[in-house]
């Protein structure tokens, strides 16, 4: 996996295509890149608009003859992996600003998954909380915490704008200040003053509980219908 925004454009050329040794200053052995180190298995490219340019023209060719020279090479190497690419843009607005290739976006857009915004499936936010709150409480060697509703129906109503990452750092920061259970209170401040927008038809707000049920209702007819 590389983050395509996290490196400049020579830097992210060298990590995905590699290089010969004596290809530029400093280059004292070669690198075969992540393309050839993924032969056989998955590369997955994050961030895919953040690509340069001129780097997509090369990403393109590659994926086409499934070959690429790497830098200061005059020979082509071969791979054979399976893509993976994601973005939090929408690329065909991309493509009409001259910032993405339209021919680049066909040939990866073979098979596509929109994934909606935290805040359009909040029935996830319960089983991300308690995903997170696990992995921090191991890395810290800490016991395992609970999660108030209160805490809960908070980060259930809030929108969620930076979705699953900041998700995941509020849980970062509830899990370091909080003793055995997290409240509301360990929470950041926006969070913790987000308006109830979780309603059944009476306007009623859904405990965790009621929110629980409906999700594992919903999950089972959609699996019986399928």
């Amino acid at each position: 996996a590389i983050n395509c925004a996290a490196l400049p454009e020579n830097l992210l050329e060298s990590e995905l295509f590699g290089y010969v040794k004596g290809a530029f200053t400093g280059a004292h052995a070669s690198k075969i890149g992540l393309f050839k180190a993924a032969d056989g298995g998955t590369l997955f490219l994050d961030e895919i608009s953040e690509m340069p340019p001129s780097l997509q023209v090369k990403l393109l060719r590659a994926l086409q003859e499934r070959e690429f020279i790497p830098l200061g090479s005059t020979r082509s190497v071969t791979f054979d992996a399976r893509l993976i690419a994601a973005t939090n843009r929408n690329l065909e607005e991309e493509i009409q600003s001259q910032r993405f290739r339209e021919d680049l976006f066909y040939r990866l857009s073979v098979f596509s998954l929109t994934v909606p915004p935290l805040r359009e499936r909040r029935e996830d936010v319960p089983l991300l909380v308690r995903y997170f709150v696990e992995k921090y409480c191991r890395g810290l060697n800490l016991p395992p915490k609970r999660v108030s509703d209160e805490a809960m129906q908070a980060m259930i109503n809030y929108e969620w704008r930076g979705n699953v990452r900041e998700l995941q750092n509020a849980i970062e920061r509830s899990v370091t200040l909080s003793d055995d259970q997290i409240e509301i209170v360990h929470l950041p401040q926006k969070v913790r003053e987000a308006t109830p927008v979780t309603h059944d038809l009476t306007g009623h707000t859904l405990t965790l509980d009621e929110l629980e049920k409906r999700y594992i209702m919903e999950t089972l007819t959609r699996v019986h219908e399928i």
